[in-house]
C-alpha cells in the first residue's frame, strides 16, 4: 500500500529529519500529472508528497462541474489505486487552503477521511495545509488549533504557515514582490516560539516558516533567501523546550532555487519542499516543442487532413508526463531524497 498510512507518513518525516533531506511536494491537476509525479519519484527511489490545491481540485472535476472537493477526491482515489503499482511511499496532501475555504474545502475532505476510517479504510489524505498567513498571527493560530484538533482525531498532519511567501501560487498566498514588506518575508524566532507554544501537544503538524522565499520565478538577485532565519527559530524553540521541539519545516516556492540554496535549508529541519512552477513549465515545454515541430500535422492546413498520430493528445501528453517526471527527479536529487525510500523498511 504505497500511499502511506499515518504511521508510515510519520516515519517518512522522521527519516527526512534525521537524515537531513526533504521530500519534493508536487502539485497535480490531472491523471497525467499524477502519473508523472509517481514516475518521477519512483525512478529516483524517493518517497514524496503529491498535493492538490483548491484550484487543482476544481480543474480536475471538469468545466461543467467545477467542484474542488469532488475533483480532489477523484484524484486522491485514483492515486490510491495507481500507487499500488509502485515500490515507494507517497503521501497525499492539500495545498494552500485559505481561511474562507476551510468550511467548503478542508472540512469536507477531512469528513471524507472520517467516513473512510469508519468503513475500515485508510485515510484519503494524509495531510492538509491551512494557509492563514494573511491573518494576524493570533487569529492564524486560533484557527490552526481548531483544525489541528480535527486533523489529529483522524491521524492527519496539518501544515500551517506564518509570514508571507511572496508571489502567487494558484491564486493563493502572497502578493507581488513589490507589495510585500521585507519584515513579512522573514518569520522571527519570536513568531516560531509562539507557533510552537500554541500548537504543541494537540497533534503533529508541519510549519511553513518564511525566510524570503517566493512562489514563481524571479530573475537572479530578486529573491534573497535567508536560511539562517530557520536556524535561529529552531534554536530558539529547542533552547527553551528541548530537541523534541524541533519543527518539521516546509519550504514553499522552491521552483527556480539553485541547488546550493536548497541544500542550505536541509540541516535546519526542512523536510518538505513545494515544487509547482518548474513542473508546470516542464509539462508545457515538450508540448510546445511537439506542436512547433509537427505544425502541419497537428493542424489541418489548407484543406489537408493533418496527421492523426501527432494530433492525438496522447502523442504529446506522454512527452509532458516524461518532462514533469524528469524535473521532479532533479528535485529529489537536489533535496537528497533520491535512493532514500523507506518502503519495505517500516
Amino acid at each position: 500500500m504505497p500511499v502511506a498510512t499515518p504511521q508510515q507518513y510519520a516515519a517518512m518525516l522522521d527519516a527526512a529529519q534525521e537524515g537531513s533531506y526533504a521530500y519534493p511536494a508536487i502539485n497535480i491537476t490531472s491523471l497525467v500529472t499524477l502519473n508523472a509525479a509517481l514516475k518521477g519519484l519512483a525512478d529516483k527511489k524517493s518517497d514524496g508528497i503529491i498535493q492538490l490545491s483548491t484550484g487543482g481540485g476544481k480543474f480536475a472535476s471538469g468545466l461543467n462541474v467545477g467542484d474542488n472537493v469532488l475533483g480532489a477526491v477523484v484524484l486522491a482515489e485514483a492515486a490510491h489505486r495507481l500507487a499500488e503499482r509502485y515500490d515507494i511511499f507517497v503521501a497525499l496532501h492539500t495545498d494552500h487552503c485559505p481561511p474562507d475555504a476551510v468550511d467548503s474545502f478542508l472540512k469536507p475532505l477531512i469528513a471524507e477521511t472520517t467516513r473512510r476510517r469508519e468503513a475500515g479504510q485508510g485515510n484519503l489524505f494524509q495531510s492538509h495545509m491551512l494557509d492563514a498567513s494573511n491573518l494576524p498571527l493570533e487569529e492564524n493560530m486560533a484557527l490552526s488549533k481548531e483544525l489541528l484538533k480535527l486533523c489529529a482525531e483522524n491521524e492527519i498532519i496539518l501544515e500551517v504557515e506564518a509570514g508571507v511567501v511572496g508571489g502567487e501560487e494558484d491564486g493563493a498566498a502572497g502578493a507581488g514582490m513589490e507589495h510585500v514588506p521585507d519584515d513579512k518575508l522573514y518569520t522571527t524566532p519570536e513568531d516560531m516560539l509562539y507557533v510552537y507554544e500554541q500548537l504543541n501537544g494537540i497533534g503533529r503538524y508541519m510549519f511553513a516558516a518564511t525566510f524570503g522565499n517566493v512562489h514563481g520565478h524571479y530573475k537572479p538577485g530578486a529573491v534573497r533567501l535567508r536560511p539562517d532565519i530557520l536556524q535561529s527559530g529552531q534554536q530558539a524553540v529547542m533552547e527553551k523546550y528541548g530537541k523534541e521541539a524541533e519543527f518539521d519545516l516546509v519550504f514553499h516556492g522552491g521552483s527556480g532555487t539553485p541547488r546550493e540554496e536548497l541544500e542550505a535549508t536541509l540541516d535546519f529541519g526542512v523536510v518538505k519542499m513545494n515544487i509547482d512552477t518548474d513542473t508546470q513549465y516542464a509539462f508545457t515545454r515538450p508540448i510546445v516543442d511537439h506542436i512547433l515541430k509537427n505544425y502541419d500535422g497537428v493542424l489541418k492546413i489548407e484543406g489537408e487532413v493533418g496527421n492523426k498520430k501527432v494530433y492525438d493528445p496522447r502523442s504529446y501528453l506522454k512527452k509532458a508526463e516524461a518532462g514533469v517526471a524528469e524535473r521532479l527527479g532533479r528535485a529529489a536529487d537536489d533535496l537528497h531524497s533520491s535512493g532514500n525510500t523507506i518502503y519495505g523498511k517500516v
